[in-house]
């Protein structure tokens, strides 16, 4: 046990806040008596929210500073969504904690109908998404993305205000904020992939800091390192970033694991599919197959168009 208040750095949004409120009453349930002290820091994704974050620098955007913090010692742990950790962490840092992943999967948000079939031709869907948008133009051609950046609170906001016909957000997130209740629908992983890693929250610290590892642990879930680490396998094989369409979703069901991956071309003219499975012990070596599958797969497509 600490002899001071564990230090929690977060992002300030309302989802971050929300996000590390939930990781702080974990680790408390977990460790009776534990004083905790949250920590705001702002990054630059929260600063440049008028271009997308495949324009600005990609995926570090939400956590470079968080990750400074750290180094900083201003900061014991930070606390991130999963899907937004760069594939390779800073040498001297780990995340060291995933928590029980929640819904991975995509809510459709819009006044005009329940699911993409509904929207009329033309019909815009706003997201920075890259990932989201291909999946979207991938079946519907006829839609047009627009760029729709922001928190949670603000893209409806936006979307109410006309500027999109449709968005879409993580139902985890909406969850988080009790805001569930907004979307039209909840789109099933066939339709719409989710990202690496997306409804899973994860906690960072400094790699030799002992103390804090061990008041982490009890709040880990297994499953979910599991999955998330095969699908991170995946990432890492293609060197994903914000900036690459990349989807893929690890399921496990007793001792297997069966995972899912799409890699895409931004506007959706072409993809590449694949699905491995194999044991639970296997599982970033499975991670790893799928990801070189898909490259081989795509080919100097993927080196022009995707790098």
């Amino acid at each position: 046990m600490l002899n001071r208040p564990l230090r929690i750095g977060t992002r300030g949004s309302p989802m971050a806040l929300a996000q590390t409120g939930m990781v702080r009453d974990r680790i408390v349930a977990a460790n009776p008596g534990l004083e905790t002290e949250i920590v705001v820091v702002t990054t630059v994704a929260d600063k440049v929210l008028d271009r997308p974050l495949s324009e600005i620098g990609g995926k570090g955007l939400f956590t470079k500073e968080l990750e400074q913090a750290l180094f900083a010692d201003e900061v014991d742990v930070a606390v991130h969504s999963m899907k937004d950790v760069e594939t390779w962490l800073p040498d001297g840092l780990v995340i060291a904690c995933i928590l029980e992943r929640d819904d991975p999967r995509d809510a459709f948000l819009s006044p005009h109908a329940d699911g993409f079939a509904g929207l009329k031709p033309g019909a815009r869907v706003g997201t920075s998404s890259l990932r989201r948008g291909a999946q979207v133009l991938m079946r519907r051609p006829d839609l047009q993305i627009v760029p729709l950046r922001g928190n949670a609170n603000t893209r409806m906001r936006k979307l109410e205000a006309g500027e999109c016909d449709a968005t879409l957000l993580a139902i985890a997130g909406l969850q988080r904020l009790g805001l569930e209740g907004m979307a039209r629908s909840v789109l099933e992983t066939d339709d719409m992939l989710p990202a690496v890693a997306q409804g899973a929250l994860g906690i960072e610290c400094r790699a030799d800091d002992v103390a804090v590892r061990a008041l982490l642990a009890p709040v880990a879930c297994a499953r979910t390192t599991i999955a998330v680490g095969c699908e991170r396998a995946l990432l890492a094989e293609l060197d994903g970033s914000c900036r690459t369409p990349i989807a893929a979703l690890a399921k496990i069901d007793g001792e297997r694991l069966q995972l899912d991956g799409l890699l895409f071309l931004p506007d959706g003219s072409r993809h590449w599919a694949v699905t491995r499975g194999g044991a639970v012990a296997d599982a970033e070596a499975i991670g790893r197959e799928a990801g070189a599958a898909l490259k081989a797969a795509a080919g100097e497509t993927y080196t022009r168009h995707l790098q």
